[in-house]
């Protein structure tokens, strides 16, 4: 069966191009022009991605992607900003956005950036045992159904991409990544000059679970190589 996408973008000829070529990818696509129809195709209809704008008249995309966050049922967003700045792409993900994307962009890269998001949210539904497990890891909890955290009793809000990345850690406790394999497994890209968007999620993630981010108990540094999860032995001794 294939995907089911919502576009959710004001520029009609952007709209349609993304449409076209998603459909020629085999998806089935539904367009919406603005936030409110864009919320309202949200909540009446299942999709397995939302590909939204961040500047639409009247509910932004910032104000929609927040809207769909605090529903119950986990959609993946893609987000599209003619902005560039940094406060505005950590705005979005910081609001539970999977990925953006900068205007202009390639449609051939938008295409396979939505490619890899349904990859890695297949593979998670695939029916694997392992994903209705809850992982246990010092004193954090880790429940992929529900996608909470839980760190000493008390709740700790992750963006969808951050408990990803500490999801993947947590199932390979001990192994140790790379940037590109981290990009590979869990964004579900590798293309040079992206590194750093691992670093980046990874200072934020630890500011998150770390009693000192500076000195972290769970996602440890492997200098000149990349980042491991703490291993039994390495909580034992923290």
């Amino acid at each position: 069966m294939s995907h089911r996408i919502l576009v959710v973008e004001d520029h009609r000829d952007i709209a349609d191009l993304v449409a076209l070529h998603l459909r020629d990818a085999g998806m089935q696509v539904d367009v919406a022009r603005d936030g409110e129809s864009g919320l309202a195709h949200a909540t009446e209809s299942d999709y397995d991605l939302i590909v939204l704008d961040l500047m639409l008249p009247g509910l932004d995309g910032l104000e929609l992607c927040r809207r769909l966050r605090a529903r119950d049922d986990y959609t993946p967003v893609l987000m599209l900003t003619a902005k560039s700045s940094e406060l505005d792409r950590v705005a979005g993900l910081e609001l539970g956005a999977d990925d953006y994307l900068t205007k202009p962009f390639s449609i051939r890269e938008l295409v396979a950036r939505v490619k890899a998001i349904l990859r890695r949210v297949d593979a998670l539904g695939g029916g694997e045992a392992v994903v209705d497990e809850v992982l246990h890891a010092g004193a954090l909890v880790i429940d992929p159904a529900r996608r909470s955290v839980n760190l000493e009793g008390e709740r700790v809000e992750l963006t969808a991409r951050e408990f990803d990345l500490l999801w993947h850690f947590a199932r390979h406790p001990g192994r140790v990544f790379s940037r590109s394999q981290l990009l590979d497994h869990v964004w579900g890209y590798g293309h040079d000059g992206y590194e750093h968007t691992v670093n980046s999620h990874i200072n934020r993630l630890r500011a998150k679970i770390e009693a000192d981010p500076a000195h972290p108990r769970y996602i440890l540094t492997v200098w000149g190589v990349g980042y491991r999860f703490a291993d039994e032995r390495d909580l034992r001794a923290s």
